[in-house]
Protein backbone atom coordinates (compact mmCIF):
# COMPACT_ATOMS: atom_id res chain seq x y z
CA UNK A 1 0.00 0.00 0.00
CA UNK A 2 1.22 3.48 -0.84
CA UNK A 3 2.48 5.76 1.91
CA UNK A 4 2.18 8.75 -0.42
CA UNK A 5 -1.18 9.74 0.99
CA UNK A 6 -4.72 10.03 -0.29
CA UNK A 7 -5.70 10.83 -3.85
CA UNK A 8 -9.10 12.07 -4.96
CA UNK A 9 -10.32 12.45 -8.52
CA UNK A 10 -12.84 14.98 -9.78
CA UNK A 11 -14.15 15.85 -13.24
CA UNK A 12 -11.99 18.40 -15.00
CA UNK A 13 -13.47 21.87 -15.49
CA UNK A 14 -12.06 23.00 -18.86
CA UNK A 15 -12.56 26.70 -18.15
CA UNK A 16 -11.40 26.80 -14.52
CA UNK A 17 -8.57 24.26 -14.92
CA UNK A 18 -7.17 25.44 -18.28
CA UNK A 19 -4.44 27.69 -16.87
CA UNK A 20 -3.19 24.96 -14.52
CA UNK A 21 -3.31 22.34 -17.27
CA UNK A 22 -1.51 24.69 -19.65
CA UNK A 23 1.46 24.84 -17.24
CA UNK A 24 1.48 21.05 -17.04
CA UNK A 25 1.09 20.10 -20.71
CA UNK A 26 3.63 22.67 -21.97
CA UNK A 27 6.30 21.69 -19.42
CA UNK A 28 9.36 20.00 -20.98
CA UNK A 29 8.62 16.80 -19.01
CA UNK A 30 5.26 16.60 -20.81
CA UNK A 31 6.80 16.43 -24.31
CA UNK A 32 5.00 13.15 -25.07
CA UNK A 33 1.69 14.93 -24.39
CA UNK A 34 2.33 16.78 -27.70
CA UNK A 35 0.99 20.15 -26.52
CA UNK A 36 4.30 22.00 -26.08
CA UNK A 37 3.24 24.93 -28.26
CA UNK A 38 -0.36 25.14 -27.01
CA UNK A 39 -1.75 28.40 -25.71
CA UNK A 40 -3.98 28.49 -22.62
CA UNK A 41 -6.93 28.95 -25.00
CA UNK A 42 -5.84 25.87 -27.00
CA UNK A 43 -5.80 23.83 -23.80
CA UNK A 44 -9.21 25.10 -22.76
CA UNK A 45 -10.63 24.28 -26.21
CA UNK A 46 -9.13 20.78 -26.21
CA UNK A 47 -10.55 19.94 -22.79
CA UNK A 48 -13.92 21.52 -23.62
CA UNK A 49 -13.97 19.21 -26.67
CA UNK A 50 -13.22 16.22 -24.42
CA UNK A 51 -15.86 17.34 -21.87
CA UNK A 52 -18.46 17.47 -24.64
CA UNK A 53 -17.52 14.02 -25.99
CA UNK A 54 -19.75 11.14 -25.01
CA UNK A 55 -16.86 8.62 -25.02
CA UNK A 56 -13.93 10.65 -23.65
CA UNK A 57 -13.62 12.11 -20.13
CA UNK A 58 -10.96 14.10 -18.31
CA UNK A 59 -10.37 14.26 -14.57
CA UNK A 60 -8.12 16.17 -12.24
CA UNK A 61 -6.37 14.11 -9.60
CA UNK A 62 -5.73 15.72 -6.24
CA UNK A 63 -3.13 14.77 -3.64
CA UNK A 64 -3.97 16.04 -0.16
CA UNK A 65 -6.49 18.35 -1.85
CA UNK A 66 -3.96 19.90 -4.28
CA UNK A 67 -3.98 19.31 -8.07
CA UNK A 68 -1.39 16.63 -8.82
CA UNK A 69 -2.30 14.79 -12.02
CA UNK A 70 -4.49 14.64 -15.08
CA UNK A 71 -6.38 11.48 -16.01
CA UNK A 72 -8.25 10.77 -19.22
CA UNK A 73 -10.58 7.83 -19.72
CA UNK A 74 -11.96 6.91 -23.12
CA UNK A 75 -13.88 4.22 -24.94
CA UNK A 76 -11.44 2.82 -27.53
CA UNK A 77 -14.34 1.76 -29.74
CA UNK A 78 -14.94 5.46 -30.50
CA UNK A 79 -11.78 7.40 -29.53
CA UNK A 80 -8.02 7.10 -30.09
CA UNK A 81 -7.82 3.50 -31.28
CA UNK A 82 -10.64 3.17 -33.80
CA UNK A 83 -9.54 0.70 -36.47
CA UNK A 84 -6.17 0.02 -34.82
CA UNK A 85 -7.15 -3.04 -32.80
CA UNK A 86 -10.27 -5.09 -32.07
CA UNK A 87 -11.74 -3.85 -28.76
CA UNK A 88 -13.23 -6.35 -26.34
CA UNK A 89 -16.26 -5.70 -24.14
CA UNK A 90 -15.08 -3.87 -21.03
CA UNK A 91 -12.03 -2.24 -22.64
CA UNK A 92 -11.28 1.26 -21.33
CA UNK A 93 -8.55 3.53 -22.66
CA UNK A 94 -6.46 5.70 -20.35
CA UNK A 95 -3.96 8.56 -20.39
CA UNK A 96 -2.37 10.17 -17.34
CA UNK A 97 0.01 13.04 -16.70
CA UNK A 98 1.66 13.85 -13.38
CA UNK A 99 2.07 17.55 -12.63
CA UNK A 100 5.64 18.83 -12.90
CA UNK A 101 7.28 19.64 -9.58
CA UNK A 102 10.52 21.04 -8.22
CA UNK A 103 10.23 18.66 -5.25
CA UNK A 104 9.82 15.13 -6.59
CA UNK A 105 8.64 12.49 -4.13
CA UNK A 106 10.07 8.99 -4.60
CA UNK A 107 7.29 6.63 -5.73
CA UNK A 108 4.79 9.40 -6.45
CA UNK A 109 4.24 8.65 -10.14
CA UNK A 110 3.82 4.96 -9.39
CA UNK A 111 1.27 5.85 -6.70
CA UNK A 112 -0.57 8.03 -9.24
CA UNK A 113 -0.81 5.34 -11.92
CA UNK A 114 -1.95 2.88 -9.24
CA UNK A 115 -4.68 5.33 -8.15
CA UNK A 116 -5.71 5.82 -11.79
CA UNK A 117 -5.98 2.06 -12.30
CA UNK A 118 -7.94 1.65 -9.06
CA UNK A 119 -10.35 4.34 -10.27
CA UNK A 120 -10.81 2.64 -13.65
CA UNK A 121 -11.29 -0.82 -12.13
CA UNK A 122 -13.72 0.57 -9.53
CA UNK A 123 -16.24 0.34 -12.36
CA UNK A 124 -17.28 -3.33 -12.50
CA UNK A 125 -17.82 -2.99 -16.27
CA UNK A 126 -14.09 -2.33 -16.80
CA UNK A 127 -12.43 -5.62 -17.68
CA UNK A 128 -9.24 -4.38 -19.31
CA UNK A 129 -7.37 -1.06 -19.55
CA UNK A 130 -5.67 -0.21 -22.83
CA UNK A 131 -2.89 2.34 -23.33
CA UNK A 132 -1.01 3.57 -26.39
CA UNK A 133 2.02 5.57 -25.25
CA UNK A 134 4.70 6.74 -27.65
CA UNK A 135 7.21 3.95 -28.33
CA UNK A 136 9.97 6.29 -27.17
CA UNK A 137 8.43 6.94 -23.76
CA UNK A 138 10.48 4.34 -21.89
CA UNK A 139 9.64 5.79 -18.46
CA UNK A 140 5.91 5.26 -18.92
CA UNK A 141 6.49 1.78 -20.37
CA UNK A 142 8.24 0.83 -17.11
CA UNK A 143 5.42 2.34 -15.02
CA UNK A 144 2.80 0.54 -17.10
CA UNK A 145 4.62 -2.76 -16.67
CA UNK A 146 4.88 -2.18 -12.91
CA UNK A 147 1.08 -2.05 -12.60
CA UNK A 148 0.46 -5.07 -14.82
CA UNK A 149 0.38 -3.86 -18.44
CA UNK A 150 1.60 -6.26 -21.08
CA UNK A 151 2.72 -4.80 -24.42
CA UNK A 152 1.02 -6.37 -27.42
CA UNK A 153 2.50 -4.59 -30.44
CA UNK A 154 3.51 -1.29 -31.95
CA UNK A 155 0.84 0.60 -33.89
CA UNK A 156 0.87 3.68 -36.09
CA UNK A 157 -1.42 6.45 -34.93
CA UNK A 158 -1.74 9.68 -36.90
CA UNK A 159 0.40 11.58 -34.38
CA UNK A 160 2.88 8.91 -33.25
CA UNK A 161 4.16 5.35 -33.28
CA UNK A 162 2.65 3.82 -30.15
CA UNK A 163 3.07 0.73 -27.99
CA UNK A 164 -0.36 -0.86 -27.62
CA UNK A 165 -0.54 -2.47 -24.17
CA UNK A 166 -3.25 -4.08 -22.06
CA UNK A 167 -3.86 -4.71 -18.38
CA UNK A 168 -6.68 -6.91 -17.13
CA UNK A 169 -8.13 -6.55 -13.66
CA UNK A 170 -6.35 -9.79 -12.70
CA UNK A 171 -2.98 -8.55 -14.02
CA UNK A 172 -3.39 -5.31 -12.06
CA UNK A 173 -4.27 -7.17 -8.86
CA UNK A 174 -1.30 -9.53 -9.32
CA UNK A 175 1.09 -6.61 -9.90
CA UNK A 176 -0.31 -4.78 -6.87
CA UNK A 177 0.09 -7.88 -4.74
CA UNK A 178 3.65 -8.41 -5.94
CA UNK A 179 4.63 -4.86 -4.93
CA UNK A 180 2.98 -5.00 -1.50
Amino acid sequence: MSTIGPFTIRPLDPEKDAELLHRWVTHPKAAFWMMQDATPRDVEREYARIAAHEHHHAYLGLHDGEPAFLMEKYDPRYVELVGLYEPLPGDVGMHFLVAPTDRPVHGFTRAVITAVMEELFADPATRRVVVEPDVGNKAVHALNEAVGFVPEREIDKPEKRALLSFCTREQFEAARGASA
